[in-house]
């Protein structure tokens, strides 16, 4: 069974999750088995167990990982005779219950890892689960005793499987050294296949992960020491605190080493898989003089940033969108030189190129100073042309309408010449970059220019990326766009009406809480010694607070899902040292204006309740691409606190969630005059749910099955509809 490649990064970040709660159930199932508990206690054991149980399905079956969630399903069922009828939980029970969860860690790790094609089929071991057999009797998925040698096609797979590459993959040229006949060296080259580079690349990404974890042990082990200081019994300890200082000085020198063959290794990568910008931007000026010159126009092509070097491949499929950009500028976008001096500008038209990488973001940005887009002109060329009917261009604002001029057949022209005229250039572009997993956006002003903005991932090699904490979540920030970082002092804070300025460097600078920006809290003003970072993108800088830094760290940063990719907050995914899923922000987002819209323009919100990051993900990033403005509460606790200051326009809730399920949410919610009529959407993997949420109050019910594919966002406005909210 395959994962969609578009949601392996949010699977990664499952399996950690998975292998947490895993360890929470292993825990459980041993108190219950050694026994001694009230009845009270036992409730709650076992309320716990199918509340974790729960989540791995659900949270399985919104990735569409259909195999983990029958499995969790089946381990529901082993325990609900348990759950009714509560009672020390016998041996038997305990050996299949743990023997099934070391079946979906190993099915959840083939996933992450890529390999969930290569296992073996899993119905078998999956009917057994529901017998009391021991595990000796449990078919070839058992998991291996302790300290034995793993077994199974399942453990055989390799750690790590390639990255799928075109069916030809191209060539790559990789230099070397030979000793000619007088000793010294003459150039000669290997020619290997894209897909071996990209596999070494791969095992170099797991060689700096493990730099990273023996750094963390490193640390770990010089915390030891410092404990064993702290005892008192120096004496005692003298011999075991030196032997271990010894060890954490050789753990660091081989830390270093590591490092620097990691580093070294994947400089010598890029030198062989990369070329600077400049390669394919040189013979576009050649192109803009020549097609100036039959159109009768004068331009210049400017290109800022052509030394950063980017994949070969990438470069490739970059230069058709170019040539169609900077075609288009010219032809449509520059006026004739006596039409430019009329209008008081240089005869010269100016074309910019500009090309920045933000951690793992390509930003490339064409603008020309021309004579803009005419809204009005292409919203009668798109009804004449046929592009969309006349009463839903009546409903398009000037941003829908200039994305008209991206649409298949669209064109301006009346008359077909030799550079436009048959609708076919921006729709190739869109679909060139959009085929690279990107996006293209265009602003204009009319009389004064065009600018289109390129926004690609880039997958190699790593990126420094500052880690921060805030709340209960783990964020990560391109070092690039941090400029400074300090502690809070309120003498340098100037506060007015409840907001907060910075005073740095003979600036003042806006301060924001991440957490609100984040929609975790409401906003609270800085506190001193608080940690604060000075954060610049596009000319704009914020000072952000955080709750806590944790450091440095040289991480891969992956691109997001098509699910969520267009959630502007986001520019990619990365795993920390502890297996961790860590979103990586998008400076350009932070130093956004944040200010409330005007009534006239106030956009939705909605709260999302889950205790799954997953689930909160899959469910914000699907909200906001509807225009939803959304807030995360990970249990129904954490709800009713946000209630208290915050109002929403919809509340998406699971249904089993630790401390408070979602069914005893709505409970409390209706009882309350202020949110007794607001819309509640429950959402649960037991088509049970339904009716329990009905009897509670619900407006709709969803499985997760349905979140999948996409069927949220409708569900939401159906129930707001039906409710008189706004839709």
């Amino acid at each position: 069974m395959s994962v969609d490649p578009l949601l392996q990064g949010l699977v990664t970040g499952f399996a950690a999750e998975a292998q947490e709660i895993c360890q929470k159930v292993t825990m459980d199932l041993l108190d219950l088995e050694r026994g001694g508990q009230d009845t009270d206690a036992l409730n709650k054991a076992y309320n716990r167990l199918g509340r974790h149980l729960h989540t791995l399905k659900g949270s399985a079956a919104s990735l569409g990982l259909q195999d983990l969630s029958e499995i969790a399903h089946k381990l529901e069922d082993a325990l609900a005779p348990l759950r009714a009828n509560v009672q020390k939980m016998p041996r038997k029970v305990v050996d299949v219950l743990l023997h099934g969860l070391d079946i979906f860690l190993l099915r959840v790790q083939a996933h992450s890892d890529g390999r969930g094609d290569s296992l073996p089929d899993y119905t078998a071991a999956l009917a057994l689960l529901v017998t009391e057999a021991p595990p000796a009797e449990q078919g070839a998925e058992a998991a291996p005793a302790a300290g034995a040698p793993a077994a199974g096609p399942a453990a055989a797979a390799p750690a790590a499987a390639p990255v799928a590459a075109p069916a030809a993959p191209a060539p790559v040229e990789m230099p070397t050294r030979e000793e000619g006949p007088s000793g010294d060296s003459e150039g000669a080259s290997w020619r290997v296949s894209s897909r071996q580079v990209t596999s070494l690349m791969r095992e170099v990404e797991r060689l700096r992960e493990v730099r990273l974890r023996t750094e963390e042990r490193s640390r770990e082990l010089d915390r030891v020491v410092s404990l064993l200081a702290r005892q008192g019994l120096l004496a005692e300890t003298a011999e075991a605190r030196t032997l271990l200082s010894g060890v954490g000085r050789a753990l660091r020198s081989d830390g270093e080493e590591t490092g620097d063959i990691v580093d070294e290794l994947e400089e010598g990568l890029k030198a062989i898989t990369t070329r600077p910008v400049r390669t394919i931007l040189e013979p576009l000026q050649r192109m803009v003089r020549d097609l100036s010159r039959q159109l009768g126009k004068e331009a210049r092509l400017s290109v800022v940033g052509a030394e950063v070097s980017l994949d070969r491949r990438l470069l490739e499929k970059l230069n058709v969108a170019l040539v169609h950009l900077l075609r288009n500028a010219v032809d449509h976008g520059l006026e004739s030189p006596g039409d430019r001096e009329r209008a008081g500008k240089h005869h010269e038209g100016a074309l910019t190129l500009r090309i920045e990488q933000q951690g793992n973001l390509l930003f490339l940005e064409c603008a020309d100073d021309g004579r803009g887009i005419d809204v009005k002109r292409v919203r009668q060329a798109a009804e004449s042309r046929g592009i969309a009917p006349p009463e839903e261009l009546a409903r398009m604002n000037d941003n829908q309408i200039r994305d008209l001029i991206f649409r298949p057949a669209f064109s301006t022209r009346t008359d077909v010449t030799d550079t436009s005229g048959r609708g076919v250039g921006l729709d190739a572009v869109r679909a060139a970059v959009e085929a690279l997993q990107g996006r293209i956006e265009v602003a204009s002003t009319l009389g004064q220019g065009t600018r289109f903005v390129l926004t690609l991932p880039v997958e190699l090699g790593s990126s420094p990326v500052l880690v921060v904490r805030v709340f209960d979540q783990m964020m990560g920030l391109p070092m690039l766009a941090v400029e400074a970082t300090q502690l809070t002092r309120m003498d340098v804070l100037h506060i007015n009406r409840r907001r907060a300025q910075l005073k740095h460097q003979g600036q003042l600078i806006p301060v924001m809480d991440l957490a609100a920006r984040m929609g975790l809290r409401a906003a609270t003003l800085p506190a001193e010694g608080q940690p604060i970072m000075i954060i610049s993108s596009g000319g704009k800088r914020v000072a952000l607070t955080v709750d806590l830094v944790e450091g440095d760290r040289d991480l891969v940063i992956r691109p997001l899902p098509a699910e969520v990719r267009d959630v502007p907050a986001y520019q990619g995914a990365a795993t920390s040292i502890r297996g961790e899923l860590m979103l990586i922000l998008r400076p350009s987002w932070l130093v956004s204006d944040p200010a409330q819209p005007t009534p006239s323009q106030q956009t939705r919100r909605a709260l999302v309740v889950d205790d799954s990051l997953t689930a909160r993900a899959l469910h914000r990033a699907n909200l906001e691409a509807g225009g939803f403005t959304v807030h995360l509460a990970s249990s129904g606790t954490r709800a009713l606190e946000r209630l208290q200051t915050d109002s929403y326009d919809v509340i998406i809730c699971d249904l089993e969630m630790e401390e408070m399920d979602g069914e005893a949410l709505i409970r409390r919610l209706r009882e309350r005059p202020e949110t007794r009529d607001l819309p509640i959407i429950l959402v649960s993997t037991h088509e049970a749910g339904r009716e329990r949420g009905r009897a509670a109050g619900a407006d709709g019910f969803l499985s997760k099955r349905d979140c999948a594919a996409g069927r949220l966002l409708s569900e939401v406005l159906d129930v707001m509809s039906r409710r008189g909210g706004r839709s």
